[in-house]
């Protein structure tokens, strides 16, 4: 037990405590505001938690570092697998696999409906530049769909991929190490171009930490190959100081996983807490969202969003699963419990002066590109923590989304009164 309290206290010490606090350095409102999030494949929590990475730190010093989330709600119909294509999406569009629809990292049929980061920000009223170092050619060509007519054409401004495909400068080598000699370049390449082109919002993923964990599980191997990443994601961090320093931009830095792991470190996939626990370090100071615990991968576009004073239309915004972490709060938590005729809402309050707007749909369109029929159910105190919907008073229908509205933000869940069976999706091959 002493050992354990003494583990949990060095962690404490490592990493920045963060929660509703004020960044007192904050630049100035006239400054460019830019992001960069980085993911490192398939590193669960603990293990961050355990070794000594100075550039992980470093960025959570400046702001925070917690634990998250995947995986969605364990036994509804949000339930997701912590897979690696599906974590990219879950961060992507802020939504679970019942909306994206990446249940694998194969045969992948997006639903483009349910917008990217990356198609919010070629829709503002500005031009905003963008940036994708990938490791793996598919990020950017089906899942974020590229060139394709459902996301309008998408273009990616700065590309740096498909690097798997170049045998030729890339042969494959004993252990997939092949694709660490990728991640070296992307990530050199990615501090490069921020350095000297400086997207307004970037995407690096580096692959070869979760390689090194289906090889070689838990272990010494598989801890330098985390150190290594870190010094990668130093890169491109450094990049972000070299750019703050020397040009009027403030920058919010994201360093992330997809996925946790199996208690041996070999596989993923399932629902058991280390497969689903991740982590994000940030070099701003965050909310209770974040601060409290309680994140998941889903809250990383919104808080983009917010950040980057992004428009997010209101169809768009009432589908993300995700509560940004970056700025004010409302309410968090959501959850409902069918009773009788009435579907009860719960939610936990952060702000009990805020009003929360509650609306009801009986139907699902956005799926198919159409809007839904939304009805305003009433107000009530966020204070309140919960509201009855009587069921009667609406159109009828076996399928309802309920959404909270209040001033800094949403939160949304379904609710089928004839559930269908739930899809367990096969894990397929892991990447």
């Amino acid at each position: 037990m002493k050992g354990l309290i003494v583990s949990l206290v060095l962690v404490c010490l490592t990493f920045t405590s963060c929660g509703n606090v004020t960044d007192k350095s904050s630049p100035s409102a006239e400054k460019i505001r830019k992001v960069v999030y980085v993911i490192i494949d398939g590193v669960p929590a603990d293990m961050i938690e355990r070794l000594d990475l100075p550039n992980i730190q470093e960025i959570a010093s400046r702001g925070c570092y917690a634990r998250s989330y995947v995986g969605g709600t364990v036994g509804r119909y949000d339930q997701t697998p912590t897979i690696s294509a599906v974590g990219y999406m879950d961060i992507l569009t802020g939504t679970w696999v019942n909306k994206h629809n990446v249940p694998g990292n194969s045969n992948l049929k997006p639903n483009y409906n349910y917008w990217t980061l990356f198609e919010i920000a070629k829709k503002q009223d500005r031009e905003v530049t963008t940036g994708l170092f990938s490791s793996w050619e598919d990020n950017r060509t089906v899942l974020l769909g590229e060139g394709k007519a459902e996301t309008d054409s998408l273009q990616i401004d700065f590309v740096a991929d498909g690097f798997e495909k170049d045998k030729e400068t890339f042969p494959p080598r004993k252990h997939d190490l092949h694709i660490f000699d990728i991640d070296e370049h992307v990530s050199k390449t990615a501090a490069e171009c921020i350095r000297n082109n400086a997207p307004d919002l970037s995407w690096v993923y580096l692959w070869y930490t979760d390689d090194a964990g289906h090889i070689f599980g838990n272990g010494d191997t598989f801890d330098e190959f985390v150190r290594l990443a870190d010094k990668q994601i130093g890169r491109v961090w450094e990049a972000v100081k070299y750019r703050e320093a020397n040009f009027n931009e403030e920058w919010m830095f994201i360093a992330t996983t997809d996925h946790g792991r199996t208690y041996d470190g070999y596989h993923h996939g399932g629902q058991s807490v280390r497969e689903r626990t991740t982590w994000v370090s940030i070099n701003k100071s965050v909310n209770e969202r974040l601060g409290g615990g309680g994140s998941a991968a889903t809250d990383i576009n919104p808080s983009v969003c917010r950040f980057m004073n992004f428009s997010v239309p209101r169809d768009v915004r009432w589908e993300q699963d995700g509560v940004s972490f970056y700025g004010d709060v409302d309410v968090v938590d959501m959850d409902l419990c069918p009773h009788d005729s009435t579907v009860v809402l719960s939610w936990r309050c952060v702000n009990p002066k805020a009003e929360v707007d509650v609306w009801a749909a009986p139907t699902n369109k956005f799926k198919q590109g159409e809007r839904d029929e939304w009805i305003k159910v009433g107000s009530v105190a966020s204070a309140s923590e919960t509201f009855t919907v009587d069921l009667a008073a609406l159109p009828a229908s076996d399928f309802y989304k309920f959404v909270l509205d209040t001033p800094n933000g949403s939160l949304n869940r379904w609710y089928e009164s004839v559930p269908e069976k739930y899809t367990h999706f096969k894990l397929g091959v892991s990447q």
